[in-house]
């Protein structure tokens, strides 16, 4: 199991690594106060805690040599805590926030060192961002305010207003072009900054907490809006928030962060499945696992598969050694054909047929790889049979039954129980190797002395 996860591991790896990187940050440091860089050139000072930093120097850090990667069209999530770091660093990506030290490659470009023009022209091209707060001209109609990046950058206005109305249709706002942003509900006003971002066509989008003031409701209409159209408009996007349900749900892969640190990378499921640390495990016990374990992280395979060559004699005695009623019929290549069981084999036969194509039956649930075991619940309970796992060509990958769900989720909570029990364990032996060490005699003149009694004052 261990290496079979460990296969699994290098894989995704080594699909990271084929992957072009558009977004990389390396050994990122920001620092709030006098002398920021003596914090990161002091070999003391570097390895201090926030606390003695602040104590000693006055000085605050934001960032901690922070390094990470994003993939070209990634929706990759920031997540942590208030004062984690997390808005520090996406503001650092595109310098609103001036780095104290380290690199940020855009493209393979290091943009530390860009001036003011090199700087301005990169915002205006190839990134675009989305605040917390919408910051929408309030004197502008809604066309207008979505144009507004465009009119900046010397767009005639035939064309910016052009452009302009795709993107307020794309954000669902068609009909509402004239309207000034207060005659908008907090969400409208949302999707009017997202469409303004857009319709620079950056090739990088940034999200600052863009839902977290919008009512739940709200908010999860919007996270399904972004990423239908991260899914059409495929950006690379850096998203923060403070909200793992949120995270989890949008991800393809996301950071933990705590005092300005980057704890653990990896996409939803891997953090859940696998976090790092105590304090991401903690920080994640709440989270359920129904809603990022995929079918591919739960399904089993099937004890027995038939091909579409075998004959409906050969197919019903291989049921019958198996001793299973069903089975998937397959491809040379894998690709799923269908379900057969042994009595519609046996009717097959008594009508003398000889191909298992015509014991097909219809009443057979798919699903892909990807799909969360949230949604699965509802089919796999509705089906007669174990539900079939397919990819993308529809190549068979394995089952899913009700009983798999469960299994997968009581196999999580025994990990959690053992580790607990570990630690617990752990602590018990230390204290007790403590009060061993207490009671030991610490040199033979002391053991001497107490078993003679010399040394024992009147």
């Amino acid at each position: 199991m261990a290496a079979q996860q460990a296969e699994e591991q290098n894989g995704s790896q080594n699909l990271d690594a084929d992957r072009e990187v558009c977004v990389e940050v390396r050994d990122l440091w920001k620092v709030f106060g006098p002398n920021p860089r003596r914090i990161v050139e002091d070999p003391e000072l570097r390895n201090a805690s926030k606390d003695k930093i602040l104590e000693e120097t006055g000085c605050v850090v934001g960032l901690r040599d922070v390094s990470f990667q994003v993939h070209r069209g990634e929706f990759f999530v920031l997540m942590g805590l208030s004062g984690s770091g997390k808005s520090t660093l996406i503001r650092c990506v595109i310098r609103l926030a001036e780095p104290t030290a380290g690199s940020i490659l855009i493209n393979g470009d290091d943009i530390v060192p860009y001036d003011e023009h090199k700087l301005g022209e990169l915002r205006r091209s190839t990134t675009g961002m989305v605040f917390q707060h919408f910051g929408l001209l309030p004197h502008r109609s809604v066309l207008d305010n979505v144009a507004y990046g465009l009119k900046i950058r010397g767009v005639a206005a035939s064309e910016r207003y052009d452009r302009a109305q795709v993107y307020v249709e794309k954000v669902g706002l068609k009909g509402w072009e004239h309207h000034l942003p207060a005659a908008l509900s907090g969400g409208m006003q949302q999707r009017v900054g997202i469409a303004r971002a857009l319709t620079g066509d950056p090739e990088i989008l940034l999200l600052d907490e863009p839902f977290s003031g919008l009512d739940p409701l709200i908010r999860r209409q919007m996270q399904d809006e972004l990423m239908e159209l991260q899914a059409e408009l495929q950006k690379t996007l850096l998203f923060v928030t403070h909200d793992l349900t949120e995270a989890l749900k949008v991800a393809d892969r996301m950071a933990i962060m705590r005092d300005g640190e980057i704890i653990q990378i990896g996409s939803p499921e891997e953090v859940i499945t696998n976090p790092s640390d105590s304090y991401v495990r903690q920080f994640v016990q709440d989270a359920s696992p129904t809603k990022v374990l995929s079918a591919r992280s739960v399904m089993e395979q099937p004890p027995v598969l038939l091909y579409s060559w075998q004959g409906p004699k050969a197919a019903l005695q291989i049921l019958r050694d198996a001793n299973v009623d069903s089975a998937f019929v397959v491809t040379r290549g894998g690709r799923l054909l269908g379900m057969v069981t042994v009595e519609r084999l046996v009717q097959l036969i008594r009508r003398k047929g000889t191909y298992l194509r015509d014991a097909l039956d219809p009443d057979m649930a798919t699903c892909g790889g990807d799909e969360v075991v949230e949604d699965l619940v509802p089919l796999v309970a509705a089906s007669r049979y174990p539900v079939a796992v397919v990819d993308e060509e529809d190549r068979f990958l394995g089952e899913v039954y009700v009983s798999t769900i469960i299994s997968s989720m009581i196999r999580d909570t025994e990990v959690e129980e053992a580790e607990a029990s570990e630690t617990e364990l752990n602590g018990e032996e230390d204290s007790a190797n403590s009060e061993s060490e207490e009671q030991r005699p610490s040199s033979p003149e002391s053991a001497d002395s107490k078993g003679t009694g010399e040394g024992v004052q009147s």
